[in-house]
C-alpha cells in the first residue's frame, strides 16, 4: 500500500491563501518558505513539491490574481454602446478589487506588478478595456491611441480604488465622485463632435 498523499489540493489552497495574505500585508522579504508553511500548517517540503519553491508560490498567487481580474472584466457584456461599456468595466474593476482586496494588493502592490503598458496577452486584464476603446474609436466617440487611452482610464480608476481600499475615502465620497471622475477622463479623449453632443444633452436636462 502506498503512503497517503499529504501535499494535496487542500494543502495547496492553504499555502496560496496564506501567501496571498502575507504578500498583501507585508514586504515580500517577509514571505519565506518557512513562514508560509507555518501559517498554513504545512511542511516546507509541501511548498517545494507543489510550487517548486517560493518564486513558484508567489507566481501562483500573482497568476490567480490576473486570471480573476480578467474573468471579472470579461463578464461585462457588449451593450452596443462603447462609452457605457467602458463605465461598466470600471464598475466591474472596482467591484472585483473590493471583493478580492488581498489579490488586488498583490497584483498592484509592487510584488509582481501587472504591466498595463506591456504587450497584451490573451488573458490580459486590460484586453476588455482595449476592446471597448476600439469600439468607441470606431464609433467616432473617442480619438487617440488605444493603449494611451486605456492607461489614462486605468490610472484614474486605480487611484480611486486604491484610496477606497486604504480607507482614505469613505463610501459616500467614492460613490459621489466615481462616475464623474471616469467621465472626466473619457471626455479628455472624446472627439469634438461627441463632446459637443454630450454637452448639448446635459444642457437639455
Amino acid at each position: 500500500m502506498g503512503r497517503p498523499r499529504t501535499n494535496d489540493e487542500t494543502v495547496k489552497e492553504r499555502l496560496v491563501a496564506c501567501a496571498t495574505e502575507m504578500l498583501a500585508t507585508g514586504p515580500r522579504e517577509s514571505v519565506t518558505v518557512r513562514a508560509v508553511a507555518a501559517a498554513a500548517g504545512a511542511s516546507t517540503t509541501a511548498v517545494y513539491s507543489l510550487f517548486g519553491g517560493k518564486d513558484g508560490l508567489i507566481g501562483e498567487v500573482r497568476d490567480r490574481a490576473v486570471v480573476g481580474l480578467f474573468q471579472g472584466l470579461s463578464a461585462v457584456p457588449d451593450s452596443g454602446q462603447a462609452l457605457a461599456d467602458i463605465y461598466a468595466l470600471a464598475v466591474a474593476y472596482r467591484r472585483w478589487a473590493g471583493e478580492h482586496s488581498h489579490l488586488y494588493a498583490v497584483l498592484f502592490g509592487g510584488v509582481q506588478s501587472f504591466d498595463p503598458s506591456g504587450a497584451v496577452g490573451i488573458g490580459d486584464p486590460i484586453r476588455p478595456l482595449l476592446a471597448a476603446i476600439d469600439r468607441a474609436s470606431a464609433e467616432s466617440v473617442l480619438e487617440g491611441e488605444g493603449t494611451s487611452i486605456a492607461l489614462s482610464v486605468w490610472v484614474t480608476l486605480h487611484g480611486l480604488v486604491t484610496l477606497e481600499l486604504a480607507g482614505a475615502l469613505d463610501a459616500a465620497t467614492v460613490e459621489a465622485t466615481f462616475r464623474s471622475t471616469i467621465d472626466a477622463t473619457l471626455r479628455g479623449w472624446m472627439t469634438p463632435t461627441a463632446f459637443r453632443s454630450i454637452r448639448r444633452a446635459e444642457a437639455a436636462t
